[in-house]
């Protein structure tokens, strides 16, 4: 999963980890997805479980307690650097954008 094999994230992906700023359970980070896109994006537990389990294969997030059967997961370093690494390619991409689009406004 490291950005090199994928060079981007999908929106789930990049919703996932943002929620992961503060510890969340599954649960939980699909409601804060979901609140931070204003209900634009939605996480079934499908999706939600299948990249936990690969984003802590990759060690971009880690379990850092449980609660019954709620585990609670948080973003690592390498979790936060692919975030940010995105974060700025969408401003890239919005950048480059508005040059094209704001000339033909024109």
């Amino acid at each position: 999963m490291a950005r090199e094999q994928y060079q981007s994230l999908t929106e789930q992906m990049y919703y996932i980890l943002l929620a992961l700023l503060e510890p969340r359970c599954g649960v939980d980070i699909s409601a804060r997805a979901k609140q931070v896109s204003r209900g634009r994006i939605q996480i079934g537990p499908g999706t939600l479980y299948t990249l936990l389990g690969k984003f802590e294969g990759e060690d971009m997030i880690r379990a850092v307690y449980s609660e019954g059967r709620r585990r609670y997961y948080q973003i690592t370093g390498k979790g936060r650097y692919m975030l940010q690494k995105e974060y700025e390619r969408l401003q890239l991409l919005v950048e480059e954008g508005r040059i094209y689009l704001e000339e033909q406004d024109k």
